[in-house]
């Protein structure tokens, strides 16, 4: 339940700070005075977009809190997600607005995002203005009191993950379908460059090893004679580098007994001497290769000019690159020759999971038609005393050629106040007191079935008056006396006394500026305010005691 709003700032309200009761209250006040100011305030709370223009004028930011009882467990496990070691008593939602257009929310002083205030806002208060009289018009609305009263929580969350799925898989064999559609189209051209890509026996590396013998080739003279000097050099008789270093190795070799260091040189000398021999063995081995060969280069030539216009044609760097095209080709070609198969999967996937969805709608169409009844027999007991003797209250329940993410029923709530009229749809024939006495008896007749302790009516007796307004006035606080808080914002008279708490919302007017105030008001304030509500300005005797009746 709400215990204490407090809005500072807000508009015409400088600083308001009350506290709420449990049960049926009321809040009254003339035109204009500050309630629907109060409950834009309360919207802030509900995660409400902020807007920094309804920051007072002179201040720099505004503050809203509101303390609420914590009697819902759904709201208990959100708030524990949020915040493991939170007061599971009471919370504290706090929202404040800068004049620089930002704003801040807090849930516990701790800082909470506006999607959590959302959540925690639909499990803690329901705030039912004139506007939302118009849910009755929507299917969305009418589905959701019968589903309410069937308690098909579960049910609906089995029918929806389903549906989820069977539409998943619906996109997935539609996307297949198309895809197979499109490449069955290009299905030669891909095959053209698979065949031309594949008969060109790529291999890794092969461009590399084709550039570098195509460069030996094309230089073969130049190569055998530099490889010719470069052997002449190292083994040329006595004058060659390998000769001499022979001849050196000889001399240390004969000075090893009288010159024992000249045995590690000897070694070092030899080593050189080996590796020289080596290569100047395959220097000649290499010169002996080497030749030029026409036809060879020519056929270098010929591959390498294949592969350099297959990378410009396909746009590639180098054959791997065309290797993996290839591949990929080779992949989708594939793909398409068993696209039938892959469809024919996926068609029998829908069908099962289309199968599963509807017996799951059904079971929820049941359910639905059991609450059909209930609906038609309860809102008819609760309209007859409402002044609606006649009343036809019908739930028609048809079956939809698709199935929605919500079953497969469209609900219709048909109506009638009179005698020998066909019961139609609220909005055509409905007139605004009616649609009122409507919403209060559903509103009623849900509140047992969901776990919502407070509830807020904005002016939901608009177009009632006398008897109605006080049947209307008990059946809020029947609702307000079954462990919930019930408060009505309200011009009538008659609803205004059957209040256990009495609010007012007035204007103070200075020189300077107009500020809204609220308060709770004692017993004699209560009588003049029914007064003033039962005769206007003026406060007569007989208004006075008329108000006094109606207390009682």
């Amino acid at each position: 339940m709400l215990k204490q709003l407090y809005i500072q700032n807000y508009t015409l309200i400088d600083k308001l700070d009350i506290s709420f009761a449990n049960g049926f209250s009321v809040i009254t006040g003339e035109t204009g005075a500050g309630k629907s100011i109060m409950l834009g305030a309360i919207a802030l709370l509900l995660g409400q977009r902020a807007d920094s223009k309804v920051i007072r004028q002179g201040a720099t930011k505004c503050v809203v809190e509101a303390t609420f009882g914590l009697d819902n467990p759904a709201a208990v496990t959100l708030l524990k997600d949020f915040d493991e070691e939170c007061d599971v008593q009471e919370c504290i939602i706090r929202r404040e607005l800068m004049a620089s257009g930002k704003s801040r929310a807090f849930i516990n002083d701790s800082p909470a995002p506006l999607s959590v205030l959302k959540q925690l806002g639909e499990l803690l208060l329901d705030v039912h203005s004139q506007h939302k009289n118009l849910l009755l018009n929507q299917a969305d609305f009418q589905l959701e009191v019968l589903d309410t009263l069937a308690h098909n929580e579960l049910q609906r969350k089995e029918y929806l993950l389903t549906y989820q799925n069977y539409r998943q898989k619906q996109r997935e064999l539609q996307n297949a379908i198309e895809t197979a559609q499109q490449n069955q189209a290009e299905e030669d051209y891909l095959n053209f460059q698979f065949q031309q890509l594949d008969e060109a026996r790529l291999e890794p590396g092969e461009q590399e090893e084709l550039e570098e013998e195509q460069d030996m080739l094309t230089h073969a003279e130049d190569i055998k004679q530099a490889l010719f000097e470069c052997n002449g050099l190292l083994q040329n008789d006595q004058q060659g580098i390998i000769g001499q270093l022979r001849m050196v190795l000889g001399t240390l070799n004969s000075l090893s007994d009288m010159y024992p260091k000249s045995r590690e040189w000897a070694e070092r000398v030899e080593s050189t001497y080996i590796e020289l021999k080596d290569i100047a063995d395959e220097l000649e081995q290499e010169e002996e290769r080497v030749e030029f060969n026409p036809q060879r280069l020519e056929l270098v030539n010929d591959r390498l000019d294949t592969l350099y216009s297959l990378q410009k044609k396909h746009g590639k760097q180098s054959v791997e690159e065309l290797i993996t095209l290839r591949d990929e080709l080779a992949a989708k070609l594939e793909c398409i020759g068993n696209s039938d198969e892959h469809i024919a999967q996926l068609k029998a996937e829908v069908l099962k999971l289309g199968k599963e969805l509807n017996a799951k709608a059904k079971v929820l169409t049941e359910q639905r038609k059991k609450s059909a009844v209930i609906v038609e027999k309860e809102m008819k007991a609760r309209l007859i005393p409402l002044g609606m003797p006649n009343v036809q209250f019908v739930v028609e329940l048809n079956v939809l050629k698709e199935p929605t993410s919500t079953g497969t029923d469209k609900v219709r709530f048909l109506f009638s106040a009179n005698k020998g009229n066909t019961p139609q749809e609220l909005s055509q024939v409905a007139s605004g007191g009616e649609i009122a006495r409507v919403m209060l008896s559903l509103k009623a007749l849900i509140a047992g079935s969901v776990q919502l302790p407070t509830i807020i009516f904005d002016e939901i007796d608009t177009g009632v008056s006398g008897q109605i307004a006080e049947k209307m006035a008990m059946i809020m606080k029947e609702m307000g006396d079954n462990q919930r808080q019930v408060i009505s914002i309200t011009h009538l008279p008659q609803i205004a006394a059957k209040g256990s708490v009495h609010y007012k919302v007035y204007k103070d007017d200075n020189d300077e500026i107009t500020t809204s105030h609220m308060k709770q008001l004692g017993e004699e304030e209560r009588v003049e305010e029914i007064a003033h509500m039962v005769s206007g300005s003026e406060l007569t005797e007989a208004a006075l005691n008329n108000a006094r009746e109606l207390l009682k």
